[in-house]
């Protein structure tokens, strides 16, 4: 087995090359085996996991990132449930989720220049310690202050997305058709497990704190986090090798990358989205007198999300990738909508399908803009510039968490739901910027003649 000095051990390619017709077996024509192959919208994924070691890491990293869908709303429920405010709850997650846009990237770069297992072991270690002294806190009824000191030191948790994503890019790494196919099926298949850890994590963090006692979500989500992150670093054949780095002037030189600044401003504009959401749903479950069912409502959201997610992997990117992140985001602002008419009926059995269509724009939009995120970031930094991307959404989310709580709590019925469209409405009209920006070939496809014939290894 490797060690990070060495690098990870050589992955082979797949037996048919990916994004290629499977050779056609024994005894059948060639071309009803190529009718056969594109009758399978789930081939390309199947192609995908041919590498050794790549089954281990997907599954570590789905265990390590459903605790995503479940601290937030463990939190809002706890601290709503045991200190009766809601405008406090929303606060106090608000301020963990802009203190992990402060501390990712820095854990991000970290990773990048040490190796992931190094890095992510101590840090998902303190991560855990500063959930359970949050549950303590909550349990022993501290002052309030120690609610947000504690949510925020527990920041240090690692981007087990981005590291997963990076490891894929690593693999099929190169500028060849089949290289990008793969790395878009990859990303698609990431965005698809973010939104079953959005669909399972309320759910289940719903069910253990009204069903057990109010810290149950927190205390399990924990556990899950620890033992996911541990196993995910333990898989050490497929971890990227370490890139020689240039200095401090690194981190400054991302941000001023060509388009990704105004990338970023979109993902934190979508971000509100997400974090409007969970927080207005929970409070209005809770004025129906059907809290419990919160967690239900809105996994179908991520539920929409993830089989559009998986539907828009199987095709083949085709067209500029800033333009198609601009009409998914688009899309996503005229479907958030939904939720909004909705909601005026006060009945969960009209909102709930409503959030299950208006998810059906949101994994599109998010694979498209990790694509971009890609094609910007130089290859020995993708865990910054994908964390980049992720604590912009991290910092929408705190301001839609924010938003959402005091427009549930002080205006109360369905004017909540109109934070949701606003802001995607933003990361719309930002989006169209982001496509004139991004139209030029990002770093990745700026290779040489020998970078460019390379195959997917």
């Amino acid at each position: 087995m490797p060690n990070s000095s060495t690098g990870p051990a050589p992955v082979p390619p797949p037996a048919a090359g990916y994004g290629e017709p499977a050779a056609a077996p024994r005894g059948r024509p060639a071309g009803q085996g190529d009718r056969t192959a594109r009758t399978r919208w789930f081939t390309p994924y199947v192609r995908l996991f041919a590498p050794p070691g790549t089954r281990a890491f997907a599954l570590a990293g789905l265990l390590a990132r459903l605790p995503m869908g479940m601290l937030s709303i463990s939190a809002v429920i706890m601290i709503a449930t045991t200190r009766g405010s809601y405008a406090l709850a929303g606060a106090v997650t608000a301020t963990g989720l802009v203190a992990t846009a402060l501390l990712a990237p820095l854990v991000a770069r970290l990773v990048d220049r040490h190796g992931q297992a190094r890095i992510a072991v101590p840090a998902v270690c303190l991560s855990a310690a500063a959930s359970l002294t949050l549950l303590l806190c909550v349990r022993h009824d501290a002052p309030d202050w120690t609610l947000f000191a504690a949510y925020a030191a527990g920041s240090t948790a690692p981007n087990t997305g981005g590291m997963a994503r990076a490891r894929w890019a690593h693999l099929y790494r190169g500028s060849s058709p089949e290289a990008e196919a793969a790395r878009h099926t990859a990303n698609s298949f990431e965005q698809a497990l973010d939104e079953l850890c959005f669909m399972l994590g309320p759910v289940l963090a719903t069910f253990l704190c009204v069903s057990l006692f109010p810290e149950a979500g927190t205390l399990t989500a924990t556990v899950l986090l620890l033992g996911g992150t541990l196993l995910f670093a333990a898989q050490r054949r497929t971890e990227p090798p370490v890139t020689p780095h240039d200095g401090p002037a690194r981190a400054a030189a991302l941000l001023r990358t060509p388009g990704l600044p105004r990338l970023l401003a979109a993902f934190l504009a979508t971000g509100a989205v997400f974090g409007a959401l969970e927080v207005v749903t929970v409070a209005y479950a809770d004025g129906l007198g059907h809290k419990g069912a919160a967690g239900a409502v809105l996994a179908l959201q991520a539920l929409g999300s993830g089989a559009a997610g998986l539907a828009f992997g199987a095709l083949r990117p085709a067209g500029s990738a800033g333009r198609r992140f601009a009409v998914c985001v688009g899309a996503m602002a005229a479907l958030m909508t939904l939720p909004l008419l909705a909601s005026t009926a006060g009945s969960l059995l009209v909102l709930a399908p409503a959030l299950l269509v208006a998810g059906m724009a949101t994994a599109p939009a998010m694979v498209t803009g990790m694509t971009l995120v890609q094609r910007l970031t130089p290859p020995g930094r993708l865990n910054e510039g994908m964390t980049l991307a992720v604590t912009a959404l991290l910092g929408g989310i705190a301001a839609g968490s924010a938003a959402g709580g005091w427009a549930a709590e002080h205006l109360g019925g369905s004017w909540g739901y109109a934070v949701p469209p606003v802001a995607a409405a933003l990361a719309a009209a930002v989006a169209l910027t982001t496509a004139a920006a991004t139209g030029a070939p990002g770093p990745r496809a700026r290779t040489s003649g020998r970078r460019r014939r390379a195959t997917v290894r």
